[in-house]
């Protein structure tokens, strides 16, 4: 694609509307070989919903790509994942206009957290710096993603084309040029993937990425128990498993994270809810009294992914199609919404100041500041898991070792206080 590809951009782009609408899939479409962008997003997830919002009063043409049709992106199924927001996570979704439109009874509050290490009674907390302060909140990520289309619902210059899959990228020095499964071809100036960990977008760009199947898996289940949780969370890496209970806002209400190799978790996926709620039950210890399976459970395959690069020629990768965490730090959705409001605060200084939106220097600036970001995160979490899912004898010793040094060392303690409000 030529130079007449960005001015044919340019012209087209003031003959369409500036106000957002939902494409849906089979209706007439004025332009089928090109529908030009500032912005595509491909991904309607999270990170894709935080960044469209972001540029809103831009003056972009954006476009948001998800296969899920409308209905779906509007009122999203429950997963069963519960997301630990963080202060710095929550100040953005205010922002975003996303955190008002959530029911305050479905948000709770994080007041502390323990780490528990195989059959020993000790507990290494975290907890706010003064008495009634939060760590952070904790929210569905059904409900999270409900409030951010909500926000983008009527956005003026948004496109939303649900029901869409994308069957080839390419980029070249003027445009990104996206082919959808039903032929259309559409265009823009960037081009951002957030299209998950295993990012279509990420390979159509050629863009390697450290992948890390983990043989492992996750089930979630939201679960009833007898005793009040007071907003603790508890993270209790057991011989074999890792098992942690989130506290949800009723007081007597947990999310029930369990990890365990594939195999096993599948046959625990198979179970009737008794059964189920009886295994967590024996596998909790009966600390928080005897459990009741009320939803679920979700089963989630464990795979951590380290894209090689996050920009490239007229294109960038957010969320986790730049970076797919272990979940056993709750980073990632945090880490993925930051790097959402990095990338649009340049595209918006950019687009203020008559600049290129997707010029090497500004991509450059974004992939520096994520990386610093989550490079630490990333290699500290998987020492993390590898330290405490290891049952060989010297991690065995080195577990509570390491628990016992990080409670007897204030600053350390404090820094990761710190880092659990703030990320």
């Amino acid at each position: 694609m030529s130079r007449r590809c960005a001015g044919w951009c340019d012209f087209a782009g003031r003959l369409i509307s500036r106000k957002a609408r939902r494409a849906i899939p089979g209706e007439s479409h004025a332009m089928t070989l090109s529908q030009p962008y500032d912005v595509l997003i491909a991904g309607a997830g999270p990170a894709g919903l935080a960044l469209a919002r972001a540029l809103a009063g831009t003056r972009l043409r954006i476009g948001i790509i998800d296969r899920a049709p409308a209905e779906t992106l509007a009122a999203p199924p429950c997963d069963g994942r519960e997301i630990a927001l963080t202060h710095r996570s929550i100040a953005t979704l205010q922002r975003l206009g996303a955190w008002q439109r959530l029911d305050p009874a479905e948000i709770a509050p994080l007041r502390e957290a323990r780490v528990l290490n195989g059959g020993q009674s000790f507990a290494l907390s975290f907890a706010g710096p003064n008495p009634g302060n939060r760590l952070g909140s904790l929210v569905s990520n059904q409900q999270i993603r409900r409030a951010l289309f909500e926000a983008i619902d009527g956005q003026a210059g948004l496109t939303v084309l649900a029901g869409a899959s994308i069957r080839g990228v390419r980029t070249d020095l003027d445009c990104a040029t996206v082919t959808l499964d039903d032929g259309r071809s559409l265009s823009a100036r960037l081009l951002v993937g957030a299209d998950s960990r295993f990012s279509f977008v990420r390979q159509q760009l050629e863009i390697g990425a450290q992948i890390n199947p983990l043989g492992r898996s996750m089930l979630v289940a939201r679960v009833a128990h007898a005793a009040a949780h007071r907003g603790g969370a508890t993270e209790w890496f057991g011989h074999g498993q890792t098992i942690a209970m989130l506290p949800l806002a009723d007081g007597r209400t947990s999310s029930a994270v369990l990890t365990l190799p594939s195999a096993a978790i599948d046959a625990l996926a198979a179970l009737d809810c008794t059964a189920l709620g009886n295994e967590f039950t024996r596998r909790f210890r009966a600390r928080l009294g005897p459990m009741q399976v009320l939803e679920g459970p979700h089963v989630y395959p464990l795979t951590t992914t380290y894209a090689h690069r996050f920009v490239t020629r007229r294109a960038a990768l957010i969320g986790d199609a730049a970076v797919g965490m272990h979940p056993v730090t709750a980073h990632g959705f945090n880490l993925g919404l930051q790097g959402a409001a990095k990338l649009a605060e340049l595209i918006a200084q950019a687009a203020q100041n008559g600049q290129d939106i997707a010029a090497n220097m500004l991509l450059r600036r974004y992939q520096a500041a994520h990386r610093l970001a989550s490079a630490p995160l990333y290699a500290s979490t998987n020492l993390l898991v590898r330290l405490y899912t290891d049952d060989g004898p010297v991690a065995r010793v080195a577990r509570p070792l390491a628990l016992r040094a990080a409670a007897r060392l204030p600053m350390v303690r404090a820094a990761i206080t710190r880092r659990l409000m703030q990320q």
